[in-house]
């Protein structure tokens, strides 16, 4: 089933392939997110284990993969779960409410820290604008930077691309403060040219800033989302509203 996942509001949301786990070959695990139109395909196996593949091939985690399959999983009434991405086990949050299923994660732990100037450069030359700029790796190291207005990013793909794939980056977190945040991922390498929605890139702006952060993606793309992150001693919890489609 599709699952739109991270909903601002009731409307939008990143549209995510949930089914169950089984014979698929490699390829075909690529193959199907493309053939129903979305970025993500998530697989539901037993005892809570889930796997998740884009066009470019498997991830060790995605966030608004695991808001989706929580969604679902969620519809026997079950609020507490515990999930498996790999070797990891972790623990997951549902509610069922009139707008759809609320649901949240703890996305494990997070480290920052300052990006080099080689980094630095071959990123904001692709994004073509300059900010400050840090590397927060969850599963895979992604840069998150700071610009002044997210909404105005033109970059080239092509050169992100490059510069992810150099420097082994998932992609690029651009976000813009306001009344809440603004942010949009760009992750060309993994065949997401642009994401919707990116928990998980949210959840490291919360440990970077130390603080509990919404943020609003998806409108450069039409599909208005929005996630919310808390930070606490204990680590990260992240999420948001996920309807089936």
């Amino acid at each position: 089933m599709i699952v739109n996942a991270c909903l601002r509001d009731g409307l939008g949301g990143s549209p995510t392939l949930v089914l169950p786990d089984g014979e698929f070959s490699e390829a075909e695990r690529r193959a199907l997110p493309v053939e129903h139109g979305t970025s993500h395909a998530v697989f539901l196996g037993p005892e809570g284990a889930v796997r998740f593949f884009t066009s470019e091939g498997e991830l060790p985690g995605c966030g608004h993969g695991t808001v989706a399959a929580l969604a679902v999983l969620a519809a026997d009434g079950t609020r507490e779960f515990t999930l498996r991405a790999g070797a990891r086990a972790f623990r997951g949050t549902a509610e069922i409410t009139p707008a759809g299923v609320e649901a949240f994660f703890d996305p494990g732990p997070i480290q920052v820290r300052s990006a080099s100037s080689a980094e630095r450069d071959a990123v904001v030359h692709a994004l073509g604008t300059d900010g400050s700029c840090v590397i927060a790796t969850l599963g895979r190291p992604r840069m998150l930077i700071e610009v002044p207005d997210v909404a105005a990013l033109t970059p080239d793909l092509d050169l992100l691309k490059a510069a992810t794939d150099e420097f082994g980056l998932l992609g690029c977190y651009a976000y813009s403060a306001g009344n809440r945040y603004a942010a949009r991922m760009f992750a060309p390498s993994i065949g997401v040219p642009e994401d919707i929605a990116n928990a998980n890139s949210t959840a490291c702006l919360a440990a970077h800033l130390a603080a509990d952060v919404t943020v609003d993606m998806g409108d450069s793309l039409g599909r208005p989302a929005t996630i919310t992150a808390t930070a606490t001693a204990a680590g990260v919890m992240v999420g948001g509203l996920a309807v089936t489609a």
